[in-house]
């Protein structure tokens, strides 16, 4: 949701455009309700007007969101665009779809289960309301052994990385738990296990790893901290667990870094959330949140409800969406299987190094992501004294390419980088494209900082060449006087 602004009554009235006319013949309100009802057509040429301005979501390379799925996985969403996921009983069958794709998940990050066993997790709406879900179990995980213990369960955190999304930190605001950040530092936006494990205290409901930074695509060290908790656990009894938060990487890591142990396989994980409108290749919004075991989600938060016609167990934080997305990502993972994600994933990394290769040849950047992580390029400049990223993103959009300018989070907010997400429809063409047009912006900011120099610069200046050539020339009879002054005897003959 997006909060909004509401103009007044004097706003201007949204005209008609040019082929809406021939049905309207009066101007649309733009915050009321129009008195009448226009013609269909009307309507949608109004509407797909505006929307032209938008920007071309294929080029939009500051999301990590699909942006393009085959056409019979369109048909089966728009099959299903009236069905709410919520009415169980009336769609046993999508329910059945959505409980596939968890044991899918499950399986895929190696959750302790057997082929018959069922897995314990949830579809939501994208990874942030996944994420409210698993700090809402780690909370009350932790409320409920600190009351068995007899001591106060009034003040929980969370520690994480200063590289987070912004949905941890509304989670801690709305849910009342304190965001303890590990804080970056030049050449290292990542967070750091070791100080993450010596934030922890016995108030720490979880600690969250980030497979794949926003910021940067890289993966944090999970087996590490892992180790280091296990350690910290022992010493003080705390079983301070962890979570991962695998929005972006948690469909990239089992297909191309199969060896790294990140998921179930380390015993303190005990919830991971991904993002299936992201790497998971399926149109926004939907994410997915798994536990390990049954006992790593509370039964008291779990709600039973049966006035839609069975018994339902429900553990959501909003309760009507739609069902396309469910379907979209069951046809997915039966249309691709293992084998089809990795090659697409193989696919992006490739694309991605040709951009990191091209933008290096460039000369003009440093390149701040690494080769291991989700398939992105993040690069700043290496001089910056003329124009900034934030110049070349907004020269970029000339082109049509989004690309986002921002600086880091905590002690590295000095340092500001550009970011490009390569998706599935990022191709090798794309890419080369992106390098061509990269270039000419660079070389058109520097001869444009170079005439603003020349123009800034008295001697330089356009308009004073005839004053520059007359300097030089009084300045070298200047001297010549002051020589032959010297040699004379000061006598001022030359």
């Amino acid at each position: 949701m997006v909060l909004t602004t509401m103009a007044t009554e004097s706003a201007e009235p949204l005209h008609c455009s040019t082929f809406a006319s021939r049905y309207v013949q009066v101007c649309l309100p733009r915050f009321k309700m129009p008195d009448k009802s226009i013609p269909k057509d009307a309507a949608y040429q109004i509407i797909n007007d505006e929307l032209m301005l938008d920007g071309n979501p294929r080029l939009n390379l500051a999301s990590f969101v699909t942006t393009w799925m085959e056409p019979e996985c369109d048909k089966l969403m728009m099959a299903a665009a009236n069905k709410n996921y919520v009415d169980m009983d009336e769609y046993p069958v999508t329910t059945e779809l959505q409980n596939r794709c968890v044991n899918m998940i499950a399986h895929l990050f190696n959750a302790p289960i057997g082929d018959d066993e069922t897995a314990i997790g949830v579809g939501t709406v994208g990874s942030s309301e996944a994420i409210m879900l698993a700090g809402l179990a780690f909370k009350r995980r932790w409320q409920n052994k600190r009351k068995a213990e007899g001591k106060p369960c009034d003040k929980p955190n969370i520690v994480t990385g200063a590289n987070v999304q912004v949905c941890w930190e509304k989670f801690a605001r709305y849910f009342e738990v304190e965001l303890k950040e590990v804080k970056l530092s030049e050449g290292y936006y990542i967070m750091d296990p070791v100080k993450a494990a010596e934030m922890v205290d016995e108030n720490t409901i979880c600690v969250a790893a980030i497979l794949g930074s926003t910021l940067t695509g890289e993966f944090e060290d999970v087996k590490t901290l892992n180790d280091l908790l296990t350690e910290k656990n022992k010493e003080t009894g705390w079983n301070t667990p962890i979570h991962v938060d695998g929005a972006s990487g948690g469909f990239i890591a089992p297909f191309l870094y199969p060896e790294l142990e990140w998921d179930f396989r380390l015993p303190l994980v005990k919830s991971i959330n991904v993002s299936g409108h992201k790497y998971g290749l399926v149109y926004p919004g939907v994410g997915w949140v798994v536990w390990r075991c049954k006992e790593d989600l509370p039964e008291e938060l779990i709600f039973h409800i049966n006035y839609l016609g069975a018994d339902q167990p429900t553990f959501t934080l909003n309760f009507s969406k739609g069902s396309s997305q469910i379907i979209a990502q069951y046809y997915q993972f039966i249309r691709l299987g293992f084998e089809g994600y990795q090659q697409i994933m193989e696919n992006c990394m490739l694309n991605a190094k040709v951009l990191r290769e091209g933008i290096e040849k460039i000369g003009k950047f440093n390149i701040v992501s690494k080769e291991v992580g989700v398939p992105l390029v993040a690069f700043s400049l290496k001089d910056t004294v003329t124009h900034t990223v934030f110049d070349v993103s907004e020269n970029m959009r000339r082109f049509g390419w989004i690309i986002p300018a921002y600086t880091m989070p905590a002690d590295a907010e000095h340092i500001a980088v550009l970011r490009v997400v390569i998706r599935e429809d990022f191709s090798r063409g794309l890419a080369e494209r992106l390098i061509t047009d990269l270039n000419k912006v660079m070389e058109e900011l520097e001869a444009h900082a170079t005439r603003r120099t020349l123009v800034g610069h008295v001697e330089l200046a356009d308009d004073s060449k005839l004053e520059k050539s007359m300097r030089e020339i009084t300045g070298y009879w200047k001297k010549l006087v002051s020589e032959r002054k010297k040699i004379a005897g000061g006598s001022g003959v030359c």
